[in-house]
């Protein structure tokens, strides 16, 4: 394997690039073919059998065009050569096969592969040597060898080049995430492909790659259980609309589009939440109790008058007695119905006892009324505007949007459900009813989803339809499978989430994302240590099955609400009596990101001020030790004298922002943007908030000791605004350390 050179690798990257090219030219003309049969005669069964196979032979297409860049990224050789070309295996992003069907390019998520990432020289698995392709476009350029069988070494066969880790983590970051498994170090592929079911938690400190482990679990799971995951899909949660933007190339890299991605703030339909409550509101809406408030206010929504109230029901006056509507609520309210829903039972058991009433009233008035007009009087009293306003009166139908914004709105409403909070309390929520949703308002939109169920009958008719029509599909699916010899290629639950008809051609992760009820078979969640206990119970609704990746890192919380330990995190998930097997923790040890000198100085910060560090080494540092400059733009300006490539982040205290970014926009003009929206300009001014999940190349931090002091849990804002860099870290302002604890590494 050695001896082959850089030449042998072009050549046979070269053959499987003309192999991708055949089989996206075959997807083509067959579904050209598929297209051609056109019109809308046939049978429906015809038509669903047309339109799926359409649509999966675009898929495969759409797949073998996202797979062009680093298609093969390298290959292992196991013992018992003897020029057996079966004992060298290539690893890709996708598996391809020759035209006798032989493997040519094995896809990375199955078995075989795991050895590529896991054998070490210790422990080589039965591997000789691994290779490492290093390509620009459809051209490699370099290779990279490990060799684990000595005798390989002992036949002058050497390792090339500086290792494909090394030369990754050094590459200038480009402010987007992209597709990094062809470094998966064995540490995190045995997380990668651990069994999916119950809770994982992956702790690490910065930099030892808990997102690229967080998205490949995600695509090993959507490959090793499709069938289970295909027709649910998997939910990944990361802390902020920047962060995702840039993880979003990965996983379509990686071959995989059946995934959501959604920050908290946009998991519930129509609402797009970007902004945070100021932090002493943030932990008074994030905490447990604010489910049971919700609950109070959707039950007091529920209420009989004071007193008897007078209707004019052609011409008649009937009286509503407050008695008739406590029966009416009790009966609702035993069917456990959500509010909406319930509401039907109310309205009827009212209407009944109502006509009861009015029947006996016209009799005492001298007319003939029987059993049989019952109906009609009911109808009389469900028309009648004042019958209409007395029984939305005491049960109204509501939506989640509407519960919240009167709740916050109403300041005597609130403190009625709130008995034993403080004025302070109540006031910090106060806001008028026009005020945006912000982050944490959804946890409480979707908890009053829940108690508030479907918000009329025409929604509820419509997916009670949804589930029906989707039944069909599914049959339809079995008998075109049959009819058209494809069994074992594609599953009935994938062609029925294909049907043109029904679906509207969307995939599943476009159903899941616009549908509030839905439940996936996996969640990931990112950042998790700063998720609060309302934002737990909401992402227990999207997966009440408990089939969690949670990846964080406990000393890095930094959000009001945040929990100090993971066992603490999760009891929204474990439920009152947490057992040990019900999760279990994996922990990350090496920083493959973050520079030594630079991870040194923040691991001693971190240590003096009390955080959790869960202890990592470096595996590699700068040039560059921890620089500390007089001001914003001497900073700037002294780290691009070193270079001028990459990216270079600004991070800040909120407070201080706007005149750190007016400082150097003046310095430094047309190179400079403000916030997270955009990561691709070269200068970024960020708050430590936002900075969060991130990475650059170089960071500037300003007034250290102000993010300290002025920030909810400073101290893990600052820690993890100086983890950020890859190359070079400058702090505008003192370390604030206790006395004689000064890092000794500027």
């Amino acid at each position: 394997m050695i001896e082959d050179g850089l030449e042998h690798e072009r050549d046979y990257v070269a053959g499987l690039y003309a192999r991708l090219d055949e089989l996206r030219e075959d997807a083509e003309r067959q579904l050209v073919a598929i297209r051609a049969q056109g019109g809308s005669g046939g049978t429906h069964q015809s038509r669903t059998e047309r339109d799926t196979f359409a649509r999966l032979y675009e898929d495969r297409i759409a797949q073998l065009r996202d797979v062009n860049e680093r298609l093969a990224f390298g290959r292992i050789q196991f013992a018992d050569d003897d020029d057996d070309d079966d004992s060298t295996k290539y690893i890709g992003r996708i598996g391809l096969r020759d035209e006798d069907q032989k493997p040519i390019l094995l896809d990375w998520r199955v078995p075989q592969a795991s050895a590529f990432y896991q054998a070490t020289a210790a422990t080589p698995l039965g591997a000789r040597a691994r290779r490492h392709l290093i390509s620009q476009g459809r051209t490699v350029v370099r290779i990279e060898d490990e060799v684990f069988d000595s005798e390989l070494l002992a036949e002058g066969n050497g390792h090339q080049g500086e290792g494909a880790l090394l030369a990754a983590l050094s590459a200038e970051r480009t402010g987007r995430m992209t597709d990094i498994v062809a470094t998966i170090q064995a540490e995190q592929d045995r997380i990668i492909r651990s069994e999916m079911n119950g809770i994982l938690v992956v702790q690490g400190g910065p930099g030892t790659g808990k997102t690229a482990v967080a998205l490949h679990r995600a695509a090993y799971l959507l490959y090793s259980h499709r069938k289970r995951l295909r027709g649910s899909g998997v939910l990944i949660v990361g802390p902020s609309a920047s962060f995702l933007n840039y993880i979003e190339s990965v996983l379509p890299s990686l071959g995989e589009t059946g995934v959501v991605l959604a920050s908290v703030g946009r998991l519930f339909p129509d609402v797009t939440a970007t902004e945070h409550d100021v932090p002493a509101v943030a932990a008074i809406k994030g905490r447990s109790g604010m489910a049971d408030l919700v609950s109070k206010a959707v039950r007091s929504r529920q209420r009989a008058p004071q007193h008897p109230v007078p209707m004019i029901v052609n011409g008649d006056t009937v009286m509503l007695d407050p008695a008739t509507v406590e029966r009416a609520i009790a009966k609702a309210r035993d069917t456990r119905k959500p509010h909406n829903e319930a509401r039907v039972t109310f309205v009827k058991s009212a209407l009944s006892e109502l006509a009861r009433q009015y029947a006996e009233q016209l009799r005492a008035q001298g007319n003939a009324i029987d059993d049989s007009d019952l109906a009609m009087l009911r109808e009389d009293l469900r028309t009648a505007d004042d019958v209409r306003i007395a029984l939305n009166t005491a049960w109204l139908p509501l939506t989640p949007q509407k519960l919240v914004q009167d709740l916050f709105a109403r300041p005597q409403w609130l403190a009625e459900l709130t008995p034993n909070w403080s004025d302070d309390q109540r006031a910090l929520l106060h806001r008028e009813r026009s005020a945006p949703f912000t982050v944490e308002d959804v946890p409480l939109l979707d908890e009053a989803a829940e108690y508030l169920g479907e918000y009329d009958a025409v929604d509820a008719a419509r997916k009670r339809e949804e589930k029906a029509q989707h039944k069909r599909d599914i049959e339809n699916a079995e008998a075109a499978i049959e009819n058209m010899q494809v069994g074992g290629m594609v599953d009935a639950a994938s062609l029925a989430a294909n049907f043109a008809e029904t679906a509207g051609r969307s995939t599943t992760s476009e159903r899941a994302a616009g549908d509030r009820s839905w439940t996936y078979g996996h969640v990931v969640v990112d950042e998790a240590q700063e998720l609060s206990p309302m934002q737990w119970r909401l992402l227990l609704r999207r997966c009440p099955m408990r089939s969690f990746t949670i990846v964080g890192d406990i000393a890095q919380a930094s959000a009001a609400t945040a929990a100090p330990s993971w066992r603490q995190a999760l009891r929204p998930l474990l439920g009152r009596n947490p057992a040990d097997d019900r999760w279990r923790l994996e922990e990350l040890t090496v920083n493959y990101r973050t520079p030594s000198q630079i991870a040194e100085a923040a691991e001693q910060f971190a240590i003096s001020h009390g955080l959790p560090v869960t202890p990592s080494r470096s595996v590699r540092s700068t040039p560059w030790p921890v620089a500390s400059a007089p001001d914003v733009v001497s900073a700037v300006r002294q780290d691009r004298a070193i270079s001028t490539v990459g990216t270079l982040a600004v991070i800040a205290p909120p407070s201080m922002l706007t005149d750190v970014y007016s400082a150097l926009r003046d310095a430094f003009e047309g190179e400079v943007v403000y916030g997270s929206e955009s990561l691709l300009e070269p200068i970024v001014v960020i708050s430590p908030q936002d900075a969060k999940g991130l990475e650059f190349d170089s960071v500037v931090v300003v007034d250290p000791t102000g993010i300290v002091e002025g920030l909810p849990r400073g101290s893990a804002a600052l820690y993890v605004a100086m983890t950020r860099a890859t190359q070079r870290l400058t702090l505008v302002g003192d370390l604030p350390m206790p006395a004689g604890m000064q890092p000794a590494l500027f």
